[in-house]
């Protein structure tokens, strides 16, 4: 194998693994897309399958611009999702909540009296 053999090879690689990238992310935003039915999924699969190459340029002219914003929107979801999910774990930083949320666990049996009290402590320290 000389050096052009070996170039071309990578050439080919990279089309390739690319290929399957956009062919991946093609079927990833065809079953997530809630304006298409059952009906034209399926048909979009089955193009991809019998004729891969056509029918993602067709996919990507057609449907491009909206794959780009379901995934922005994805994206913001899942970081809004996230920001939600870490204050409401780290984000009692009020001793009079902290106190307040011991109290309803002693209140429901949850803890007893001296785990109030060691969580009363730490909360007001």
């Amino acid at each position: 194998m000389n050096f052009w053999d070996f170039f071309w090879l990578l050439i080919w690689t990279y089309v390739f693994v690319a290929y399957l990238v956009i062919l991946f992310r093609i079927i990833g935003d065809v079953f997530r897309s809630p304006d298409l039915g059952g009906f034209a999924k399926a048909l979009w699969v089955i193009g991809l399958i019998f004729v891969p190459f056509v029918v993602a340029l067709i996919y990507l002219i057609a449907r491009g611009h909206g794959m780009s914003e379901r995934h922005m929107d994805a994206a913001r979801q899942a970081q809004a999702d996230t920001d939600q999910y870490i204050q409401s774990v780290a984000g009692r930083s009020n001793p009079a909540e902290q106190v307040a949320s011991a109290k309803a666990l002693l209140d429901a049996g949850t803890i007893d009296q001296g785990e109030f009290e060691k969580l009363k402590a730490k909360a007001l320290a």
